[in-house]
């Protein structure tokens, strides 16, 4: 299914306009950045690379496409015919999707013409506004629950198709299931579930759904025991399945307080092995709370679908150099207040302090290496080729190995700068 109309209308005049004018053609940089990080984060996670990648493969318009453009006077007919023939032949660079990214960090590159790389913008900030958003709130979830898993379970909070997309995004920052099956079909994240209260509500009693719960999945199976009464529910949940009983899940109420009550329950039946899993609007605060309790697993629904109160990621699409009349390329950049940007083709570099930490990110439009720096922009399209594309398992390894580096205090939870300064040379 082409994704060329995944765009906005402006795109398609500027085209229009600059193929009238005869710049379309001019060779132009366009960067991915962000000029601060929203919500006082001291880090953000790169996501959504690879779905930019498998969706700029269908960036075709096809007749479909090119009728609806006609039909709405959307473009002239020499537009149409450009477009016709529009396969992107430029190049991308990136940070590798699992790495960070702090203010100014050009996370994307778009090489070509103006008129194959104006017309990526949408699409690209799309994904990477969104899936950049959830990683960098799943990310922050995974260092409060500190080693204990999580499940991504807000299919129902967001819409259908973002809910594949986040549950990816999760899955990249360290969130171990999802209870999505497409994102599982089409990613292969990891899924995982068993039953809501409505099960419980069905059967005549709650010892009847527990029965055929464990009937159906094995003692192995997580019981949701707060339908009635938790400690009821608990007793009756040993007694069925036994000490091999899996895991029970609590939904409401004081978490830490219940976790507690049910771990001393469950040790008294002797099902010490038994793992209690939390759910009920997790976020990391909620989770970092639970730190000191009897809590095996955690479930996050809305909170993580929505960025924990940071939807996008605040990236923009700028032109950063463009061909001249006479062949060469130049940096160009906006002047407006409160919106600036620099000019000029980027290089990125982080630089590691003594212990081997980060220390620093290098932004430079020289081309040089500083000294020790490790490269962050990688090849992703090269001449319309895609050879960035890679294992969705790297990503969430390589988030995994980058946030060991970051200084200490970037992990706190509460508003502050970035963990590390961003330096222009």
């Amino acid at each position: 299914m082409s994704t060329a109309l995944l765009t906005d209308h402006y795109e398609l005049t500027m085209l229009q306009a600059a193929l009238r004018s005869g710049a379309a053609h001019r060779r132009a940089v366009f960067e991915v950045f962000a000029r601060h990080l929203p919500g006082g984060r001291r880090y953000g996670v790169v996501a959504g690379t690879g779905r930019v990648l498998d969706e700029l493969r269908h960036f075709r318009f096809g007749e479909e496409e090119l009728a609806f453009l006609r039909e709405h006077s959307v473009v002239d007919e020499p537009t149409l015919a450009f477009l016709a023939d529009y396969r992107f032949s430029g190049s991308l660079s990136g940070y590798r999707e699992g790495d960070l990214y702090f203010p100014a960090s050009p996370i994307m590159v778009v090489e070509g013409t103006f008129a194959e790389a104006v017309l990526l913008e949408t699409m690209i900030l799309s994904i990477l506004n969104h899936d950049c958003a959830i990683a960098s709130a799943a990310s922050r979830m995974t260092n409060a629950a500190a080693g204990r898993p999580l499940i991504e379970m807000g299919s129902r909070r967001t819409h259908e198709r973002a809910a594949v997309a986040a549950a990816r995004a999760a899955y990249i920052a360290g969130f171990s299931f999802t209870s999505n099956l497409m994102a599982g079909r089409e990613f292969g994240v990891p899924t995982a579930g068993t039953a809501a209260h409505a099960f419980t509500l069905l059967h005549d009693s709650e010892r009847e759904a527990f029965q055929a719960q464990i009937a159906s999945l094995g003692e192995s199976t997580t019981l949701l025991v707060d339908t009635y009464d938790v400690p009821d529910a608990v007793r009756t949940a040993v007694e069925l399945a036994g000490p091999k009983l899996g895991a029970v899940r609590i939904d409401s109420g004081d978490l830490a307080a219940a976790a507690q009550e049910v771990r001393e329950q469950l040790d008294a039946l002797g099902a010490f092995n038994t793992r209690i899993l939390v759910t009920s609007d997790l976020d990391e605060y909620a989770i970092a709370a639970l730190a000191a309790a009897p809590v095996d697993g955690y479930g996050v629904g809305t909170s993580l679908v929505t960025g924990s109160g940071v939807p996008t990621a605040a990236l923009v699409y700028k032109l950063v150099a463009r061909e001249t009349a006479s062949g060469t390329l130049e940096p160009v950049a906006k002047r407006s207040v409160g919106k600036p940007s620099r000019g000029g083709r980027k290089e990125a570099f982080r630089l590691l302090d003594e212990q081997g930490r980060f220390e620093t990110e290098v932004v430079t439009t020289s081309g040089v290496a500083p000294e020790g720096g490790l490269p962050l922009l990688h090849e992703l399209v090269v001449d319309g080729e895609i050879v960035g594309a890679e294992p969705l398992t790297s990503a969430r390894d390589r988030h995994r190995e980058t946030v060991a580096l970051l200084p200490q205090d970037a992990l706190h939870l509460g508003r502050g700068y970035a963990a590390i300064p961003t330096e222009f040379a």
